[in-house]
């Protein structure tokens, strides 16, 4: 039987490839010049643009795309990019990307921020900010109806008077961020509160409408939102930067595929935080597909309407 043992092992090999080359994220193996490669986070509303710059760019134009979803972070998306695995991120944030990848803090002034991070963005990493969808996903201390009312609450400087007795849930990469965190929020708003618990964003909205939280630290855009009928507090010391989301796109995809500057541009502005906020709503609370209620969109406001040949 020992002379049988090399086609053993050469079978094995070829096994070990096949296992080994399905081990990268769905997506980033498919080098086609006629395909579009679309990052998405593992948020709502990241998988809902996704899926809305994939039908966009499949109407108006003969081109592939492929949507590499459930991407865990910001950094891992702006990698995709870096690396040439992906050639577009469906959102990202001006002031995350201003506090991460530029490693700045301390200056919440929108244009300010937005000018900083389009113009290193372009310059440095060859990556094109385009025109906001026109709403922010802002970090955003909210309570509920009956809470504020007891408590006269309208801003996040009115919590200051109770907050040693507080129980606060809040998005756990908060907790330790550099520049927006917690630690810096309570040098600019003077206190911090009594108990803080971190845990997973989509948990936090459930936890403060079941009275388990007096207030959370969730994202302004969560459908959740109205689901549950909270009160936002203002930000009244301008805390946060400005979270304008936008597509962006690598120059080298602008290049091969001049398409897409026209057909991205389409959505610029025509996307304000009440709109997204009810797009979100349909997929958390009403449980439709992100790319149904994508789809719903763009033909409810005449999207599919006409192409640019």
């Amino acid at each position: 039987m020992r002379q049988h043992k090399p086609f053993k092992l050469i079978l094995f090999f070829l096994a070990l490839v096949v296992v080994l080359s399905g081990c990268s994220f769905p997506g980033l193996s498919n080098s086609s010049k006629d395909t579009v490669r679309i990052a998405s986070q593992n948020t709502t509303e990241q998988q809902v643009m996704a899926a809305m710059i994939q039908q966009m760019i499949e109407h108006y134009s003969d081109l592939n795309t492929t949507i590499i979803n459930n991407l865990g972070s910001s950094t891992v998306t702006f990698e995709a990019q870096q690396r040439n695995e992906a050639d577009l991120t469906a959102i990202r944030y001006n002031g995350t990307d201003f506090q991460t990848v530029l490693n700045k803090s301390g200056d919440t002034d929108p244009k300010i921020v937005d000018e900083k991070v389009r113009r290193v963005f372009k310059d440095k990493y060859d990556i094109v900010y385009f025109p906001s969808y026109g709403f922010a996903d802002t970090y955003q201390f909210m309570v509920s109806q009956e809470y504020a009312k007891e408590h006269n609450l309208k801003t996040v400087s009115d919590l200051k008077k109770i907050a040693p007795e507080m129980r606060v849930g809040i998005d756990q990469s908060w907790m330790h961020r550099k520049g927006d965190g917690y630690t810096d929020f309570k040098k600019r708003y003077g206190f911090g509160f009594g108990h803080v618990y971190p845990m997973q964003i989509g948990l936090v909205y459930n936890a403060l409408a079941s009275g388990k939280m007096d207030a959370v630290l969730g994202y302004s855009t969560d459908g959740r939102i109205g689901s549950y009928n909270l009160k936002l507090l203002e930000d009244n010391l301008h805390y946060f930067p400005p979270y304008d989301a936008s597509v962006v796109v690598n120059k080298s995809a602008l290049k091969q595929h001049p398409q897409l500057k026209g057909i991205l541009r389409r959505l610029g502005g025509k996307i304000p935080v009440e709109t997204m906020q009810k797009l979100n709503y349909k997929v958390d609370n009403n449980l439709q597909e992100p790319a149904t209620v994508a789809h719903n969109f763009l033909e409810q406001h005449n999207y599919f309407e006409g192409r640019d040949d």
